[in-house]
């Protein structure tokens, strides 16, 4: 399992990440290849070397073919931002070089779409599982911005060939680097204002803002827009922890941005000790009672719902009310970045009129994601390290489903017979 540090002190933004990740992965060549496995003939990829304020690293360069490249003269400009064309909005940049960016040429695209040419990319499950949920936040909080159902929702500049490249890049790096946690400081999103089709708006513009509800934010020393919707939809994926406990670092890379300010504009990324899991943590466990509510309504979409704002775990437990009522004690166990979402959605979502929550401590065993070749394909697996050293190895559900279709073989079966592989390989 790889578990990530995320420094955005200059902002985020969906190349930069792709940059970042691509250095820890070192799968360059995967990237290269990306527009030919998503069948996307109009976007090329480029790998740069650049150099930020001293700090040497390498660009992923998205280009759309469809619209005409600048010249190197005016993509060095001096503006007050960086912009990747990543946006969930089209705009142009109301600071010392004013141009606009409407980008009308390019189809937006609706939400189906974009999942489609997901679904059809020559890529693994699991990157395409976390393409289709990043996207997924963004037409979210597009939906919730511009007050129109997500299935009639069109994409502006995140339908582009660029922006589908940098996030389903994202998603297969995150993949390739097994990652299953991640610690983020705050991020860097600036100030100002920026003009866009709907008018001026204030940075960060409103459906970042409601993409990074929950992350800890500040504005920098320099006026302009520093996060784009993509590099935060990207982060909340991630849902990470900001209180990061000490941390050894054993890998870190970079990620420029495309502008230049007086704060090297890059994002560092860092692989960290997998021993840092089992670090004791501080947990928020919250509760409420319900004698009034259908078992439908708790089912498993509330429950989804759950864990994609950030629970990491949920119970219900019988019990007796006053009045003799019988009911249920829903328990929801949630890290202190994503309290305030967790028991707003249980508040929204259930008759309750109130909840408690109160601070508990965690402690896990050390572990590892595994990616195991045997002779029926790759098998991931879990392992935990007990405080006797003893390893104990489990093999995920969604691997050996896959198996045993190709195996034509039940999911017992298939597990019975990957076990001795799994277990005594080194």
């Amino acid at each position: 399992m790889s578990v990530l540090y995320i420094e955005p002190f200059a902002g985020l933004a969906g190349d930069m990440l792709l940059s970042a990740l691509c250095g820890l992965a070192d799968e360059y060549d995967e990237i290269l290849s990306l527009p030919e496995k998503l069948n996307l003939p109009d976007g090329k990829v480029e790998v740069n070397t650049v150099n930020k304020n001293g700090i040497v690293c390498k660009h992923i360069k998205i280009i759309d073919l469809n619209e005409p490249e600048q010249s190197d003269d005016q993509s060095s400009t001096t503006h007050t931002h960086e912009h990747s064309h990543d946006h969930g909005h089209s705009h142009s940049h109301s600071h010392s070089h004013s141009h606009s960016h409407s980008h009308e040429h390019h189809a937006h695209r609706h939400l189906s779409h974009i999942n489609e040419i997901i679904e059809k990319a020559e890529i693994s499950s699991n990157a395409k599982k976390i393409a289709k949920e990043i996207f997924l936040i963004i037409g979210k909080s597009e939906s919730k911005v511009h007050d129109i159902p997500l299935d009639k929702i069109h994409f502006h500049e995140v339908s582009a060939v660029d922006s589908i490249l940098d996030i389903v890049g994202c998603a297969v790096m995150l993949d390739k680097l097994n990652v299953e946690k991640t610690y983020s400081d705050p991020v860097c999103v600036g100030s100002g204002t920026v003009k866009t089709q709907h008018g001026v708006l204030p940075v960060p513009a409103p459906a970042t803002a409601d993409i990074l509800r929950g992350i800890p934010t500040f504005k920098g020393n320099e006026p302009g827009e520093k996060t784009t919707p993509t590099g935060a939809a990207i982060l909340q994926y991630l849902n990470p922890e900001f209180s990061a406990p000490t941390l050894r670092v054993e890998q870190s890379a970079y990620g420029p941005g495309t502008k230049d300010f007086t704060v090297a504009n890059v994002v560092r990324v860092s692989l960290l000790a997998s021993e840092e899991v089992s670090e004791k943590t501080e947990m928020y466990v919250i509760e409420t009672q319900l004698d009034d509510t259908s078992s439908e309504i708790l089912g498993s979409d509330f429950q989804q719902q759950l864990l994609e704002l950030g629970a990491s775990d949920f119970y219900y437990t019988p019990i007796h009310m006053k009045k003799g009522r019988p009911g249920l004690k829903i328990s929801v166990l949630a890290s202190a970045s994503s309290l305030e979402k967790a028991c707003e959605f249980i508040l929204e979502h259930t008759p309750t009129i109130g909840l408690r929550y109160y601070k508990v401590g965690k402690q896990m065993l050390s572990r590892n994601a595994l990616q195991i070749d045997t002779e029926y394909g790759k098998v991931r697996v879990k392992e935990s390290i007990k405080p006797s050293g003893r390893r104990q190895r489990k093999i995920e559900y969604d691997s050996l489903r896959e198996i045993s279709k190709k195996l034509d073989k039940s999911v017992l079966e298939t597990q019975e017979l990957l076990r001795p592989l799994v277990e005594f390989s080194s």
